[in-house]
């Protein structure tokens, strides 16, 4: 048997994997030094030196939820001017919160918004919990808000994981499993290279990441603080993740809508029931929405205001909600001015629809039936998009 001599070098192969694995792990000081130097300015977020005020992410996140930074930074402003503190927005009236929430979408956001300030200030003294667990129990706070509250206004070790760190762990760490499958994994992995402080911060710069470089599309990977560990970038099929399974869309839905335009310039509207999709929300009057719509049965759900000819307007209207798609018949017809509003519903004068609590969905069907009458009630809002 042949000994090795003990001045015999050892073998480099695990020390070479054991570099290799070091550079594949990313550091998240890197991408923490990476934000010093390009973090976004938000309206929201706390200055350098300055403490993060709860109430501004809070609002500020439930906000972003499927909507971009820039259709969001003006609505955020709108809410400070009208309720600077969380108190001022408890008492105010949902119907108010509701109109300065028109063309946001998502109105459910709008109602827990205003169910979550009255819980806070009943239960809490107006002072927002300060642990995940206990705020995630407030109305309309799920794990992900309630994660991003703890971290960035009181430091909290919380990991929190949305669509864009989702992206970017998946391309990072190559996940292949499919979400919604992979969300599990995707949080682990998140935990596995936060870092032990500056929470708040490493939340923020993942977000940042996702939104300004690691992008659903075109990704700049050539500005990316973690291109080198990123294992989708070195196979160079980076945009194929996060892996997802394709969505099954609902049935359409179609339905009936009826835009009564009166001789002085007033629309009717109704206010839909508080609970269900689009809840206390401002309508024209129409039928219900469902997949074996029969257009006889729908002329049928017009308002009763006298003998009037209801005209077809040529075309329907299309929307697509989160688990269906949408097609309305439009009906418009001319009133004279004294026709008094049928139980439950209300003239709005023309120049006042803007401020109406009003779906995009409805203000498409408004703009749709007052076309032949040569009016343009208002701008429909910009399209949104769930990137940051």
């Amino acid at each position: 048997m042949t000994l090795a001599s003990p001045n015999a070098k050892k073998p480099r192969t695990n020390k070479r994997v054991h570099n290799s694995a070091q550079k594949r792990q990313p550091d998240p000081g890197v991408l923490l030094a990476w934000y010093d130097k390009h973090a976004r300015v938000l309206p929201w977020r706390a200055r350098k030196g300055e403490k993060s005020d709860p109430y501004r992410v809070w609002l500020s996140e439930t906000m972003l939820q499927q909507t971009t930074v820039k259709t969001v930074a003006p609505y955020f402003a709108k809410f400070l001017r009208q309720w600077p503190t969380i108190e001022a927005l408890a008492k105010a009236k949902l119907d108010d919160v509701l109109r300065a929430w028109a063309g946001l979408g998502y109105y459910a956001r709008a109602r827990n918004l205003h169910a979550c300030a009255q819980t806070v200030v009943a239960r809490h003294g107006g002072l927002f919990p300060t642990h995940e667990d206990v705020l995630a129990g407030l109305p309309g706070i799920g794990a992900y808000t309630a994660g991003m509250i703890a971290s960035i206004a009181f430091a909290r070790p919380v990991v929190a994981v949305d669509g864009n760190i989702e992206r970017v762990i998946s391309r990072l760490f190559r996940v292949e499993q499919p979400l919604p499958a992979a969300k599990p994994e995707i949080r682990r992995l998140t935990n596995s290279i936060s870092p032990q402080s500056r929470h708040g911060d490493f939340a923020q710069a993942m977000m940042d990441l996702g939104a300004t470089i690691c992008t659903p599309k075109s990704p700049a990977c050539v500005l990316c603080p973690w291109s080198e560990p990123c294992a989708a970038r070195k196979r160079g099929d980076q945009e194929t993740f996060p892996r997802k399974t394709p969505k099954k869309e609902g049935a359409l839905r179609r339905g009936a809508a009826f835009v009564a335009l009166r001789e002085d310039g007033y629309v009717l509207l109704r206010t839909r029931a508080e609970k269900g999709l689009l809840g206390a929300m401002s309508e024209v009057p129409g039928s219900d929405w469902s997949a074996d719509f029969n257009l006889d049965q729908g002329r049928k759900a017009a308002p009763q205001l006298g003998a009037l000819d209801w005209q077809r307007r040529a075309g329907a209207v299309m929307h697509v909600f989160t688990h269906f798609p949408l097609e309305l018949t439009v009906f418009a017809a001319s009133v004279p001015k004294k026709t008094a509003a049928p139980d439950g519903m209300r003239w709005i004068k023309l120049a006042d629809l803007a401020g109406e609590a009003l779906p995009n969905v409805m203000r498409k069907v408004i703009a749709h039936g007052l076309l032949n009458f040569g009016v343009e009630a208002f701008e429909l809002p910009a399209r949104k998009t769930k990137n940051r």
